[in-house]
């Protein structure tokens, strides 16, 4: 190193960064509450995490973006088939936000259920005939009817559910669970994104990068999003001529450098840089066997459906995440379009179930034959739910919809802890606001962050002078869903 750069007046940023032992430690302690146990998530946690027993090792998050309809899936009013038609009254609607599609409607007709509901003889649930593989595995399920959100647009709806927040900037979900728990596996990320949409493409919606994004903790945490063509990981083969010794050659000698480099400054992001080189480095051979399906069993092939064979389908993102679960990944989210059905309902709503259900309840089950269930919690469910009232002329067979709703909506889990054939939570006569057991957002997150072993108030990071964490100043566990 150059002596002159090595004695030169540190910055008040160098200062801070090199005091790790000093101001540095006294924060982390304070940030840790003096509990200085390591946690079992891995090698890397944060000392004191998890700060109880976890019931759930891994996540795999079924993010199905648009706004899934309750009322036509999940919700059972066997009454709206006779309303069909008929006012919801205002002392319903009072006070509930609507979006600017449908907020200065005079009137609003009941729009009955697409299809007819029917009860799972073992759990006792009512689900609708679109659904038919995951009505079939609903003894394996805790289906919440009565989450809440205040919003009402998809984006930020979408943001609110996966970082806390409607607005983006802060750690997605994936990235608060990667800093807080580690990673356990070395060869694959801790976090790991994949997206689908539906074959028609029937809806705009756009998936931006901070829906798995870090934030302002370091973005080694982020998520790694998986590519449905060419290299599941952008520049993952080497280019022509370069041999792996010399890739692993180059990859030292970079490390090397910016070691150096964070001896100076102290950057956390240079560290990033370092580790995930050598992350990259390792994926060149875990990531061709993860995507290599070629040994998996045909019955089990078949159970997720055909669409299993199509790249970049749900079906086939759901059968890597199970691989990716059995390899060690912590947290993957899948994110499905589609569901924005708007004047659509009709004819769309059949082909987004038809292919999202079956893989879906595929998922559950091929989890629940390798023992994995046990500790891993899926989660299936969308931003916001749908309105019980018709959009646009209800008389049009095939040209009509609902709008986004917040007020009351379905999503379900299962197992990592949950309680398994249960319903939680109730909506009024007309599915349209919650009357018990409401499950708002940052609920939902506090009752995963608990199932994995994290308790919600003290996973935080200071950022701008204040203390950050997923759940903001809010939520509550929902004790009446742990198993």
């Amino acid at each position: 190193m150059n002596p002159i750069f090595q004695h030169q007046q540190q910055t008040r940023r160098q200062f801070f960064g090199k005091s790790a032992t000093g101001i540095g430690g006294a924060a982390l302690a304070s940030l840790l509450g003096g509990n200085s146990a390591v946690g079992a998530g891995g090698g890397n946690a944060l000392p004191g995490f998890p700060n109880h027993v976890a019931k759930a090792k891994r996540v795999i998050y079924l993010m199905q973006t648009g706004g899934p309809s309750h009322l036509d899936l999940f919700d059972y009013k066997s009454n709206m088939y006779g309303l069909h038609g008929e006012n919801i009254p205002e002392s319903v609607r009072a006070g509930v936000r609507l979006s600017t599609m449908t907020g200065s409607y005079k009137d609003h007709p009941v729009l009955r259920p697409l299809k007819k509901f029917q009860q799972n003889k073992k759990s006792g649930m009512w689900m609708s005939d679109l659904v038919p593989y995951t009505r079939e595995i609903s003894d394996k399920i805790c289906l919440i009817n009565s989450m809440n959100t205040e919003a009402v647009n998809h984006a930020p709806a979408v943001t609110f559910f996966l970082t806390g927040h409607q607005l983006p900037g802060r750690p997605s979900m994936g990235a608060w669970m990667d800093y807080g728990l580690g990673s356990a596996s070395e060869d694959l990320p801790g976090f790991v994104v994949m997206l689908s949409r539906d074959r028609e493409n029937s809806c705009g919606q756009l998936f931006y990068d901070y829906y798995w994004g870090s934030g302002f903790i370091p973005s080694k945490h982020q998520g790694v999003k998986f590519r449905s063509q060419g290299d599941p990981v952008l520049y993952l083969s080497d280019p022509k001529g370069l041999s792996r010794g010399m890739k692993k050659g180059m990859i030292d000698d970079i490390a090397s450098l910016n070691r150096e480099h964070y001896e100076d400054v102290a950057d956390p992001e240079i560290e990033t840089r370092i580790s995930q080189y050598e992350m990259a480095y390792r994926m060149q051979t875990s990531v061709p066997e993860l995507t290599d399906l070629s040994n998996e069993p045909q019955h089990i092939l078949d159970m997720y459906g055909p669409d299993v064979h199509r790249p970049g389908s749900f079906a086939r993102n759901c059968l890597q995440a199970r691989r990716l679960a059995e390899r060690g990944t912590q947290f993957i989210q899948l994110m499905h379009a589609g569901w924005d059905q708007h004047n659509n309902v009709p004819t769309q709503l059949e082909v987004q179930c038809r292919d999202t259900d079956q893989p879906s309840a595929a998922l559950v089950k091929d989890l629940d034959q390798r023992g994995l269930l046990e500790d891993t919690l899926v989660i299936w469910g969308g931003e916001f739910g749908r309105t019980p009232f018709g959009q646009g002329d209800i008389n049009n067979p095939q040209k009509h919809g609902r709008d986004h709703h917040g007020a009351a909506f379905s999503m379900w889990m299962a197992g990592g802890g949950v309680k398994a054939g249960e319903v939680h939570g109730q909506t009024d006569d007309y599915a349209y606001n919650v009357v018990d057991k409401k499950v708002h957002v940052h609920d939902f997150q506090a009752t995963v962050m608990h199932l994995l072993g994290i308790d919600h108030e003290k996973l935080t990071y200071r950022f701008q002078g204040r203390r950050f964490r997923l759940t903001d100043v809010h939520g509550d566990v929902v004790k009446d869903i742990l198993a």
